[in-house]
This record gives C-alpha cells, structure tokens and sequence, in this order.
C-alpha cells in the first residue's frame, strides 16, 4: 500500500482524495460557469458585450476550447520533466484564478488576456490532477477505479453548480461579474488545495530520475526553447498581418489550425506506426487508436456545441419563462452534468451484467456517435416550429439526454480502451492524442457557429446529424475489424 492509504481516510480511500476530489470541483465550476457565458457575451450588443458576427464569436470559442484540451499535452510534460504534478496543479490553479478576474475587467485586451491565463492554467491542472489521483494507491484494482468514480463525481457537480451561478449573475447583472465569479470558485479551489495538501503523502512529486542537475539542467533548456519557438511564431504572425503580407482573421486562423492538427495528427500515427512500433501487434493496436481519435474528434464536434450553437438556440429561440420570469439561458447547460450523475451508475450497472456480452469497442463507438445523430435530429425536429415563436426548452433537454447516453457509450470506453491499446513505453503520447482529437473537436464545434450566418438553425442541425450517424455506422460497419485489430485486447 501507498503512504496515502495507510493515512486518514475519506470514505475509505486516501484523505488526499478528498483534497483532490474538491479541487477539480471548483475547477470544473469555474469552467462550465465561464462557458455557459462566453459565447451569449461576445455577441451582445447591449448589455456591454462585443457584439461581434456568430462566426467570429465561435471561431473565438472553438480556439479557446482547443487551447484547453492541447495544453494539457505541455502542462504534462512541464509536470513530468521540471515541476512535479503537485506543483503544476497549484500553478495551474493560480493562473486560472487570475485569468478569470482579468476577464471581469472589462476591456478587449483583458478579455483574451484571460483567456490564454484560464487555457495554460487548465493546461498545467487538468492532465496532473488526474495523475495525482492515480499515485494515491499503489494497487491499479477496484479499489483505484472507485477512487476515480468518486473524483469524477466531483468533476460533474462542479460543472453542473457553476452555469447556475455564474449565468445567473452574469446575464441578469452583469457579464463580468459571471466571469468574477467563476474566479471566486477557483479561489476555493487553490486554498482547499494548499490546505489539504499534505494529505497527499508524498504523491505527485518530481520523479527522482529527473531531480538530477543534468536532466533538469535539459528539461530547462528545451522548454526555453519550445516557448522561445511560440513567441516568435506568434510574433511573426501579428508583424506580417501588421505589414498587410498576410491578412489573418480569427475564422481563417481557427480554419488553418484545423487542418494543421488534421495533419499532424497523420503524420504522427504513421511514424510511430512505421518507426517506432515493435511488431505486428504494436502496428494494429496504434492504428486502432488513430481510429479511436478520428471518432473522439467526431464526436466532440458534436457534442461540444452545447456551448456554442446550442447556447445560442437556447438563448434566441427557447421560451425561458419560468412562471413569469425569464431565467438564464446557461442555465440550461446543467442538464448534462445532471444526466451524467444520474445515469453514469446506470451504464456502468448495465456493462457490468452483460459481463462477457459486452458489445465490442466499435459498436460502443458506432451507438455513442449515432446517438449524438439522433440528439441533432431532435433539434432540426423543433427547429421546424421557430416560425411559430420560440419553442419548449424540452427540446434542448431530449437532445442534451441523448448527447449524454452517447458520452457514456463513447467516451470512458475509448479513454480506457487507449491505455489498454497503447505499448506501455508510449501509453503518455498515446493519451495525448485522446486529448488532442477531444481539442479538434472542440476547435470544429466553434467553427460551426459561422455556418448559423449562411443557413437556418435547422439545416446545420440536421447536417450534423448526418455526419454523425454516417460516422457512426462506419464504425458499426468495422465492429469486427477493430477487435482484430485490438488483438485481443478487449
């Protein structure tokens, strides 16, 4: 047994659990508060938002939802190589806390400025956390998986109390006040963390192998490097567009970087599929998660427009009206983390008696991407009757269910199913590709606002649903290729 589970203990389980448990619950509250805001406030035009074009509000959306999940790959490595996980989860709590009250300053420049403190700092906090949480038991059996089921708990009622909240201040009084409150959160996280700190036992430290002078002395030297390479990049980009060379939008940008991950993403699996894997087996299994990333990307283009265009149905086409008073449109936002908590038990009851007739890696895929189809179909249905006036919230609150039910088919599968897949010297890289098909998604879900500017919401709903259910069923059409190539890992 660990240092942590011979300590004090939390139902069970390593009090450094519970310091972890609250932490990430603040964080999340912080987060889904913010987002249930982000978009309704860059385009207001009266009540002192930016009022800018949907297009240009998701483009800013989807790349601030992409910075998210794409940082997690340096903060873990800043973790892994210089800091340590704990630190890097204080760091980050920090600087997620600042930037959300530099975005209840209101001015152009503190609006991005915050956004790019709130992305680095879930960039350092979100993968270490997590990491934390695993070093808590030094045995990887059920006790450590129901370990995880209560800190994910945690996760969902955090996202589920922070859109009351912060939407309730920020649409009925003032937006900034929303975006200050979801920096109050993540102040209660940082000192819940620093207090219970210690119950960590040792947990999250810097490995020994990279205390050394000389390895950190190298990790120093190539995050200098890397974040030299950022800056001048960006700065060469602001000085062409300056000169008039190149004229770069936020559309455009988000666009290129879309394709640029595409890109990477190719080139990546074919060189370790090429070079670096092993044998046959190794070669299968990564192809099977380059396919696993392809279908996380789908997804989450989906998915995470609850954010984006679905925000937006919520607050311009939904009757609110709640026995004359009308609420906030975020508020909406709560029902997925409600249903997660809800029927999170329910699917995992449900995989558990089928026990070995549990459906295979591909048809889990296939029904969680059909169901996102079906939930889309659902909002093109009442999209129909706009004309009619605004129309039930039970509309957003059907497709929302069956998002969910989706989400649990999908995506707890293909999280675990990468760290089984994955050759145990590359299972790092492997779940930053998870990551990083979760971030292309979200950077496609804030493209998609533009298209509400040239077609009705109907039509890019209904769009939608047909890309997910074809996603879908290729991935049911290749249920029995993909456990061949699982190799019999299931």
């Amino acid at each position: 047994m660990s240092q942590a589970e011979t300590g004090k203990q939390f139902f069970g389980h390593p009090r450094g659990l519970a310091t972890l448990f609250f932490t990430e619950m603040w964080e999340r509250f912080s987060y889904y508060g913010m987002r249930a805001l982000l978009i309704l406030f860059m385009i207001d035009s009266a009540r002192g938002g930016f009022g800018m074009t949907e297009g240009e509000a998701g483009a800013i959306y989807g790349l601030y939802t992409f910075g998210v999940y794409a940082l997690a790959l340096p903060g873990g490595w800043i973790a892994d190589r210089l800091i340590g996980q704990r630190q890097a989860v204080l760091w980050g709590g920090v600087i997620i806390a600042l930037g959300h009250y530099v975005l209840a300053i209101p001015s152009e420049v503190s609006f991005y400025g915050g956004l790019i403190l709130v992305a680095i700092g879930t960039g350092l906090l979100k993968p270490n956390v997590s990491a934390i949480v695993g070093d808590l038991y030094a045995d990887k059996g059920p006790k450590r998986d129901a370990g995880f089921s209560i800190f994910y708990m945690g996760i969902n009622i955090g996202a589920f109390l922070g859109p009351w909240l912060c939407s309730l201040l920020g649409e009925k009084v003032n937006w900034h006040l929303g975006f200050a409150v979801a920096g109050v959160g993540m102040t209660f996280a940082v000192i819940q963390y620093v207090l219970g700190k210690r119950h960590l036992e040792g947990c999250g430290e810097l490995r020994e192998e990279f205390q050394k002078p000389e390895a950190l002395t190298q990790a120093k030297s190539n995050f200098v490097k890397g974040l030299l390479g950022v800056v001048g990049l960006i700065v060469l980009m602001v000085v062409l567009n300056k000169m008039g060379i190149t004229s770069i939008t936020v559309q455009s940008f988000a666009e290129v970087s879309s394709y640029v991950v595409v890109i990477l993403a190719v080139f990546y699996f074919a060189w370790v599929i090429f070079f670096v894997c092993r044998d046959a087996g190794e070669k299968k299994r990564v192809a099977l998660i380059a396919l696993l990333f392809a279908g996380a990307a789908c997804f989450w283009s989906g998915f995470e427009q609850a954010g984006s265009t679905m925000n937006l149905f919520a607050k311009n086409n939904t009757d609110l009206e709640i026995f004359g008073w009308e609420m906030p449109a975020g508020w909406l936002q709560n029902v997925n983390p409600f249903l997660i908590i809800v029927l999170a038990p329910v699917i995992g009851m449900v995989w558990v008696w089928l026990g070995d007739r549990n459906p295979s890696l591909g048809v889990k895929f296939g029904f969680g991407l059909v169901l996102l189809g079906v939930g889309f179909l659902v909002m093109a249905w009442g999209s129909q009757y706009i004309q009619d006036g605004k129309v039930s919230p039970m509309w957003l609150v059907t497709t929302y269910f069956f998002h969910t039910v989706g989400e649990l088919t999908l995506s707890p599968v293909g999280l675990s199913s990468v760290t089984k897949l994955s050759p145990s010297r590359l299972v790092g890289q492997m779940m930053g590709t998870w990551f990083m098909g979760a971030a292309l998604g979200n950077l496609i879900a804030g493209l998609m606002t533009g298209r509400l500017e040239t077609m009705s919401e109907g039509d890019l709903f209904m769009n939608v649903a047909i890309f997910a259910g074809v996603s879908g069923a290729v991935f049911l059409a290749l249920a029995i290729p993909t456990r061949k190539l699982a190799g019999g890992i299931k």
